[in-house]
């Protein structure tokens, strides 16, 4: 009697992990997914990707000199009022668009990554509606994370200009960089434990600081993961949106060519469009994968059994199949 060969040892928790899944779940919902994508993500990085050329085009027009001389002087004061209004009107315009198809498409595919996750049904009608229900949890998370980013700036910065003030050797001018990298270092740490806090208000249906505890929680021990993500995907975005920009702006003026300024707001407006869901699906994915490190996962499978759910997620076609991972710091094995 042949004795059976040993299991294979579980995958390790990495970014490499963690992307495949996400992919595998919008594969099987792909048409799910893709809807989601335009309800909210393609307008979202379609604004992206217009508003540098169309906030400069604006500036540009407004300060061109005017050739009447009459008209110029009877209109100083309403062309200044104008040439400062329209560019901050559009900018907060801009900035509620964003905000809001943002949080609309966190809510929307983080609940569709966690139903598929489960191999529960996916249904569009059902995601958008959780677009909605969380999106002032997720707003108020929002808000709770950006007010302690500028306390940090506030405190960092009023420390250097009070070093400065005392210490009288240390100029601004070498204090400011100083300040800069520091600031940075502590908002891309606070970034890398707040990376789950999203899921975790969509799915546990915490909000504000609680949220952002609970995610500095999940992810201890994964920290590594989680900046590569953030690396990965920052630095992907942000590529597309400068080249964008630079691409449709040469010499002061922007590019005549009709077709090619279409083409360019096509193509980065589909590509941000792919980032940006791979990105919330992903650190859904993860969000699940702290939880099983955790040992957390295991009730919620053995609930999912006793509602006769199917369990942890699928491979190809929607075939569920069980979650084992290996995690390095610990030598735990789930």
């Amino acid at each position: 009697m042949t004795t059976p060969s040993p299991l294979p040892p579980p995958p390790t928790v990495n970014l490499w992990v963690v992307l495949s899944e996400s992919k595998r779940i919008i594969n099987a919902h792909s048409r799910h997914f893709l809807a989601l994508s335009v309800l909210f993500l393609l307008p979202l990085c379609f604004s992206v990707t217009v508003f540098p050329s169309v906030s400069r085009l604006i500036l540009d027009q407004s300060s061109s000199p005017h050739h009447n001389s009459v008209s110029l002087l009877r209109n100083t004061l309403h062309h200044h009022h104008d040439a400062t209004k329209t560019p901050l009107l559009l900018l907060i315009a801009y900035i509620a668009v964003v905000a809001v198809l943002n949080l609309l498409a966190i809510g929307s595919i983080s609940y569709s990554v966690h139903q598929g996750f489960y191999g529960r049904p996916v249904k569009l009608v059902s995601a958008v509606r959780s677009s909605f229900s969380s999106f002032l949890p997720l707003l108020a998370t929002l808000i709770t994370s950006n007010l302690i980013v500028l306390s940090i700036f506030s405190i960092l910065g009023f420390t250097a200009l009070l070093l400065t003030r005392v210490v009288t050797v240390i100029s601004l001018d070498h204090a400011s960089p100083a300040v800069i990298f520091i600031s940075l270092a502590v908002v891309v740490k606070l970034y890398v434990y707040w990376i789950l806090s999203w899921a975790v208000v969509v799915v546990e249906s915490s909000w504000g600081l609680t949220s952002l505890k609970r995610s500095r929680t999940l992810i201890k021990g994964m920290e590594s993961v989680s900046l590569s993500m953030i690396l990965l995907f920052a630095v992907a975005q942000a590529s597309f949106v400068w080249v964008s920009a630079v691409a449709t702006y040469d010499d002061g003026k922007l590019w005549t060519s009709a077709f090619f300024v279409v083409v360019q707001i096509v193509v980065t407006s589909a590509v941000l469009t792919v980032l940006m869901l791979y990105y919330v699906a992903a650190t859904t994915v993860m969000y699940m994968y702290c939880k099983a490190v955790r040992g957390e996962l295991a009730w919620e499978i053995a609930e999912e059994f006793a509602r006769e759910y199917v369990s942890l997620p699928f491979d190809d076609g929607k075939v569920p199949h069980l979650v084992s991972v290996a995690y390095d710091n610990n030598n735990n094995h789930v």
